[in-house]
Formats: C-alpha cells, sequence, structure tokens
C-alpha cells in the first residue's frame, strides 16, 4: 500500500523496434550511466560500457518480453558488459599501501558521503552490488535478484549483511574518534 510507485514503462509493445529502442535509451541512458560509473570510477570507459550495452540491447530487443523489466534488462546488459571487459584485459598488478584507513572523520557532509562510499567500496562485491543497486538504483529485492541471478531471499541476506557491516565501520571510526580525541 505505502511502496514505491512504479513510474510507466517508456516503451510498449506496440512500438516498431526502432522507436521502442529510442525510447529505452532516452528513459534509461543518465541510470545506466550512473552505474556504469559506479562500476568503474572512470568516465571514458562509463561511456564505452554504456555504448556496448545500448548497441547490445538493439542487438537483442526483441528478447525483452516485459517492458516493465526494461531497466533491470538494461542493467543485466551492462554488467556482462563489465565482466566482459575483465575477461578481454589483462592487468598488470602493483603493490600499493593503503592510506584509507588514516582519513579523519568529519562533520562536514560532503566529507562523511566520501568517507561512507568509501566504506561501501570496502565491502566484499556480493554485498557491495545489491546495497548499491537498492540505494542507488532504487530496485526492489526481487529486481535486485533478477539482475544478479540470485533468489530473493539472499539478496535480502546479503543487504541486511551488507548494512551490518557499515554499521559495524562506523561503530569502530565513532569509536577511534572518541580515542583520538580523548
Amino acid at each position: 500500500m505505502f511502496g514505491k510507485k512504479k513510474p510507466p514503462s517508456p516503451v510498449d509493445s506496440n512500438m516498431d523496434k526502432q522507436r521502442k529502442y529510442e525510447a529505452l535509451v532516452r528513459a534509461y541512458h543518465r541510470d545506466l550511466y550512473r552505474y556504469a560509473y559506479w562500476l568503474c570510477k572512470d568516465k571514458a570507459i562509463s561511456e564505452d560500457l554504456v555504448q556496448e550495452t545500448c548497441l547490445r540491447a538493439w542487438k537483442s530487443l526483441d528478447s525483452l518480453q516485459d517492458e516493465k523489466a526494461a531497466k533491470s534488462w538494461l542493467i543485466t546488459i551492462l554488467r556482462r558488459e563489465n565482466a566482459r571487459r575483465f575477461e578481454r584485459k589483462q592487468f598488470d598488478l602493483v603493490d600499493i599501501d593503503d592510506y584509507s584507513g588514516e582519513a579523519k572523520v568529519s562533520d562536514d557532509p560532503h566529507h562523511q558521503t566520501e568517507w561512507l562510499q568509501n566504506q561501501i567500496m570496502k565491502l566484499d562485491v556480493e554485498y557491495r552490488e545489491p546495497l548499491f543497486l537498492q540505494v542507488v538504483g532504487g530496485f526492489s529485492g526481487e529486481e535486485i535478484g533478477e539482475i544478479l541471478e540470485l533468489n530473493k531471499n539472499t539478496v535480502m541476506t546479503r543487504l541486511f549483511r551488507a548494512r551490518n557491516q557499515l554499521k559495524e565501520m562506523l561503530d569502530e571510526s565513532t569509536d577511534a574518534k572518541g580515542v583520538n580525541n580523548g
């Protein structure tokens, strides 16, 4: 009754392929870019991922059965495109020192947001990704399950654990701040 109201689908089954594709891109391009940027933290790679996602979506547009699931369908394509990026590329690994533990906790909202994003990035991907999809993408547990190819109970468990881990990190940070200031 009080749940989020789903916006109407930007496409319908009566549209021709070109119009359906254009409506999808227009409706979800910003969400795709935001998710791609979150995944790789690089503007150019994000743009490439979105372009590849759109190309794949065009090629397989006939496989989109339910127009209401278009956003999660596109996000799934983007995730797979990102995974392909790692399959194709061999990285040179370098040892670096991690100075993130030395960051000071600040009351400034910008620094708090930055600190929280850093803590979220420290979570294992199995917890980080569902949390991001829920908080930033606005997806339900069921939709996240479809995107990540998991059942809803697994998604809900991972979301619960992600929040608990963030709470523990916040508690540790608060305790450390109290010790440093005391």
